[in-house]
């Protein structure tokens, strides 16, 4: 018979709570990049809080978006509609009067990997970070690009192409 680990004094399991502290961990790190990148060095506080976008793009300060769909949608200036919750990724769709839009994140690099081979039978543009991708049109892409860093991947797709992308 397997033994069961009771839970500890806080209700949790140790496992839960193993994951727990290294999700607040992770947050917190990943939240530190965009906090340096976003302040001015001669702004003052208030010209920090009236100004509506970063004073330095997360390309030129070298920064790349947290695996978060919330977080990757707030970059890109939406806020989004989680429409899957799996194990192996997550995905928002964001709707702008600009652009429609989705935000795929991966616990692990190796999902995003499979995800981005699968993908590759059809004609898409991506736009492609640690442990996320954007899927728009290209116009767009270059445009997130500039707030959250990443790369841009374009499929061929198979089969015959159409007149127009």
């Amino acid at each position: 018979m397997p033994l069961i680990q009771p839970p500890s004094r806080t209700g949790r399991t140790p496992a839960a709570a193993r994951l727990a502290r290294g999700a607040a961990v992770g947050a917190g790190l990943a939240l530190m990049p965009l906090t340096v990148a976003c302040g001015g060095a001669d702004e003052s506080a208030g010209e920090r809080k009236a100004s509506k976008s970063p004073a330095i793009s997360a390309v030129r300060a070298g920064v790349v978006a947290p695996a978060k769909v919330e977080v990757i949608a707030g970059l890109t200036g939406c806020k989004p509609r989680i429409r899957i919750e799996a194990d192996e990724l997550r995905q928002g769709v964001c709707h702008t009067k600009d652009v429609d839009y989705l935000i795929t994140t991966f616990p692990e690099e190796r999902f995003k990997e499979a995800w981005l081979e699968s993908a590759s039978a059809y004609r898409a543009d991506f736009l492609v970070g640690s442990r996320w991708i954007i899927s728009a049109k290209i116009d767009a892409l270059k445009k997130f690009r500039e707030q959250t860093g990443g790369d841009i991947v374009s499929h061929s797709g198979m089969g015959p192409a159409s007149g127009s992308r």
